[in-house]
């Protein structure tokens, strides 16, 4: 291996930006005013009035410009290299989708604009509501959830409304021990109970296993396909009608989408609900970079249960809002993250069907031939070789170096690879949970393997190295637990907190 992509660089210090603050330094300069003064007091309630100035640093343009370029330097993003989290789906976001996203007619709608005003954007949303439907077989989609937690959150509301027009809600939910970790507080949230469900040894769910837990009780079975050990569960439509057969319902959790949009349609193996994460299998940024969004897809008998208003075509080809009088509710101010509906709707449309089918293709090949590529070194519990979209490895095999998994995290940051998902799933001890997706070239994937071949290596001639490390950036090993519960968030750069 001739290089890694991370190489030592000028690192900032940079305080707080309140540290740099001195009285009268301005970064812009107002014009006089050209209309007469009015005393505030004069024109504003009392309780509008400040007392006393605003709490604003006061800073020159240059050092404002410089405060942020150096915090910016400090992280890393999808921009700047491979982002293997595991379950995440930390894919390139296409700059094609920002453009689309900053066309005015999108960007500058104001939340309150009239419907008949807002024909465009409601149009948008129909039309992607559709492509959703038609990827995961669902028979309609809701827009307005605003995460990926959030859609399966909504989606167990419309199963206890379901349940409840039935006449009972029920006081259970089976949640496999690879499901995704919201589910459980989806569960609580909803005024149920979990009730867990153990997989086999080879980390399938199996019917009987499912079967030997449902009962009159159990409202829903909550999975994740493919699970979180990258695995497609391959008894999947015999599970979903062991549920069926009690009057149960399935969510089948649509994070992991990415591996089967194009192959497999959730809805066409007995799937009755699941959230589509924008931000994952879709294209559009995570967290702060986005914001996120989670439709939620439901089948027939759920349908009228989802959240309004709802975007429906009226018969003269406009476009309108309804609530349909059995909905939930709105679960979100105004309709959704909107931007976000406009980058996931310009992915769809730029790659269309096959496109799509091609993406879940290079997502499993790439986890394979990461998986093929240290297979050989590497602890990997499940699959006996081959893997969906996530190749799930384990410390197992470095025990009797004492290097852990969290010492190949950092190992791995010195080598300049953002460090995959550690210690989930929970079934595996140890875990670093992998995934490429389609979006990482061949050369990429070659280097991070290398890297993490030359880990196990260093692992065994000297493992202190790793204990050490990151030792190449600019803030090296933290005491984690400290950090967490002790966090420095008010004190100059340097300042201990007595």
């Amino acid at each position: 291996m001739s290089k890694y992509p991370g190489v030592p660089s000028i690192g900032f210090n940079e305080a707080l930006i309140f540290d740099s603050s001195r009285e009268g330094r301005m970064g812009c300069s107002l014009p006089g005013l050209d209309v007469p003064e009015v005393d505030t007091a004069d024109v504003l309630p009392d309780a509008l009035i400040r007392t006393r100035d605003a709490e604003l640093p006061e800073l020159s343009e240059p050092e404002v410009t410089r405060h942020f370029t150096r915090l910016s330097t400090w992280n890393f993003s999808v921009d700047h290299g491979f982002y293997p989290l595991g379950s995440c789906t930390m894919k390139y976001n296409p700059k094609v989708n920002e453009l689309t996203a900053r066309l005015p007619g999108f960007s500058m709608l104001h939340p309150y604009t009239p419907v008949h005003l807002s024909q465009g954007a409601i149009e948008l949303m129909m039309a992607l509501e559709e492509a959703l439907r038609e990827v995961s077989g669902m028979a309609a989609v809701s827009l307005q959830p605003a995460a990926g937690a959030h859609g399966e959150l909504t989606a167990m509301m419309a199963v206890r409304a379901a349940l409840t027009k039935r006449g009972n809600p029920r006081k259970k939910v089976l949640i496999p021990d690879t499901a995704h970790g919201t589910n459980p507080a989806t569960v609580t949230l909803n005024g149920y109970v979990t009730e867990p469900v153990a997989s086999s040894e080879d980390g399938y769910l199996t019917a009987d296993a499912v079967r030997e837990k449902m009962n009159d009780d159990v409202a829903a079975l909550m999975l994740t396909n493919p699970n979180t050990l990258g695995l497609f569960e391959k008894n999947i439509k015999e599970i979903c009608d062991v549920v069926h057969s009690r009057g149960g319902f399935v969510f089948g959790d649509g994070a992991n989408l990415n591996a089967i949009m194009g192959k497999a349609r959730p809805g066409d193996f007995g799937v009755d609900a699941m959230q589509f994460n924008l931000h994952k299998t879709f294209s559009t940024p995570h967290g702060g970079g986005g914001p996120g969004s989670g439709p939620v897809g439901v089948c027939a008998e759920l349908a009228p249960f989802l959240p309004g208003p709802r975007p429906v075509r009226n018969a003269d080809g406009t476009f309108d809002l309804v609530t349909l009088p059995e909905s939930i509710g709105r679960v979100r101010s105004f309709f959704g993250n909107f931007g976000v509906m406009v980058k996931a709707y310009t992915y769809l449309r730029e790659l269309g069907a096959a496109g799509l089918e091609k993406v879940s293709e290079m997502a499993v090949l790439n986890a394979n031939y990461l998986l093929s590529l240290i297979g050989d070194t590497w602890h990997v519990p499940y699959g006996n070789g081959r893997c969906m979209h996530e190749v799930v490895a384990s410390d197992k095999h470095l025990a009797h170096t004492g290097v852990t998994t969290l010492d190949v995290a950092k190992g791995l940051v010195d080598r300049g690879f953002h460090p995959p998902t550690v210690y989930f799933p929970l079934v595996v001890k140890g875990a670093l949970m992998c995934e490429p997706t389609e979006t990482e070239s061949k050369d990429t994937i070659e280097e991070f393997a290398a890297a993490m071949l030359e880990i196990a290596d260093q692992a065994t001639i000297d493992p202190d190295a790793l204990h050490r490390a990151p030792v190449n950036t600019r803030i090296t090993r933290l005491d984690e637990a400290t950090a967490a519960r002790k966090p420095i968030l008010t004190a100059s750069m340097g300042e201990k907190d007595e």
